[in-house]
């Protein structure tokens, strides 16, 4: 994105990440077609939600929401960590509305794994200034 120089929209970069992947999609849904078969009537209704729910608005609104804070590295980091949360309702929504069972043990450490990467992305991606900055602030308010 850093490419562009903020030239595309959110739109934009939605349909830039669609067409570009594309193809990888292509290759393992054809892959997922001659090893297993045509998905169920369910499996195809469960990836439709999880595709508009997800794919159109969720990414949708963290685009908007990464574009209005983009000069602030604070700020971004709120908005990329609030990504983690996003792991917490997908599953309430798929329990609640698709009668999913529980997660066993092994998915809620990954759940867990996920939301403190996420977290710890955030907080360690944050620019810290250098140990230079003080010191020539100091030096020009005293030459003023």
């Amino acid at each position: 994105m850093e490419v562009c120089g903020g030239r595309l929209d959110t739109f934009q970069r939605i349909y830039g990440m669609t067409l570009v992947t594309m193809p990888w999609w292509i290759v393992i849904g054809g892959i997922a077609l001659f090893q297993v078969g045509t998905p169920s009537s369910d499996q195809i209704v469960q990836s439709f939600i999880v595709g508009v729910s997800s794919g159109v608005i969720a990414t949708t609104l963290f685009f908007l929401a990464t574009d209005r804070v983009r000069g602030d590295q604070k700020k971004l980091a709120v908005v990329e960590a609030t990504q983690s949360t996003q792991v917490l309702f997908v599953l309430i929504g798929e329990i609640a509305l698709l009668s999913s069972p529980l997660p066993n043990g092994i998915a809620i450490i990954g759940f867990c794994l996920i939301i403190l990467g996420m977290l710890a992305h955030s907080y360690f991606s944050k620019k810290l200034p250098s140990k230079k900055e003080p010191i020539n602030q100091v030096q020009k308010q005293h030459s003023v």
